[in-house]
């Protein structure tokens, strides 16, 4: 059990892991080590996600090629070529019947269970998904990768590595270029990741700006 010195110790370490990172504009050439890399995509592969469905994949581009087409198509951000890694969370667009079967298969077997006890669970999700549209899944599922966009930039400031959440490009030239629309796919974020360039990020230094806790929070 955490005593309450070790609670807060814990707590404080997290505060200043998030007061440490920031959006970060331009990176130095230097590779983040594959063990950190793996913590990022376990902290993704571990996130919460509505129905437990985790309807996005990563793309990790190492391709040159590509990120300096992706450059182009983000409106010229250097952090596309300049970054470690450069990861796009392409989300679902459709959700089929076989898809959710497949799910509820991989359910039973990892937790051991009779897929016949899972019916009542498969009736839920295509309750709630049978009738959306494209537009609509599409919106369900991009709300499912951001959550874990965030655990992902949290543990990343917690390796003290840096990253930059990047909406700033556009989406059907991102799919083109990844082929994502012939997998039922969309690019809805782009996370880079390395190390910050002191000498020439802009605002490297610059004090971080968020509103006060009493604009923000609401006890009622």
């Amino acid at each position: 059990m955490l005593t309450a010195l070790t609670t807060t110790f814990v707590s404080m370490n997290i505060i200043e892991d998030l007061q440490w990172r920031y959006a970060t504009k331009r990176y130095i050439n230097q590779e983040v080590p594959p063990e950190k890399i793996n913590v990022l995509l376990e902290s993704i592969r571990l996130s919460a996600t509505s129905l437990g469905l985790q309807p996005f994949e990563i793309y990790d581009v190492r391709s040159t090629e590509l990120r300096e087409k992706m450059r182009e198509a983000a409106y010229n951000q250097p952090q596309l070529i300049e970054a470690s890694h450069v990861f796009v969370f392409a989300v679902w667009t459709t959700v089929t019947e076989e898809m959710v079967d497949d799910y509820l298969q991989f359910v039973a077997k990892t937790r051991n269970r009779d897929i016949g006890q899972l019916e009542g669970f498969r009736k839920s999700i295509m309750g709630f998904l049978g009738n959306k549209d494209t537009q609509e899944i599409i919106k369900w599922s991009s709300n499912q990768a951001y959550i874990a966009l965030g655990k992902a930039m949290a543990a990343a400031a917690q390796l003290r590595v840096d990253s930059t959440p990047m909406e700033g490009f556009n989406r059907q030239k991102v799919d083109e270029l990844l082929n994502l629309q012939s997998k039922n796919l969309h690019a809805a974020v782009i996370l880079t990741v390395g190390y910050r360039d002191v000498e020439n990020d802009p605002i490297v230094n610059a004090q971080k700006v968020r509103k006060p806790i009493h604009q923000i929070h609401h006890i009622i």
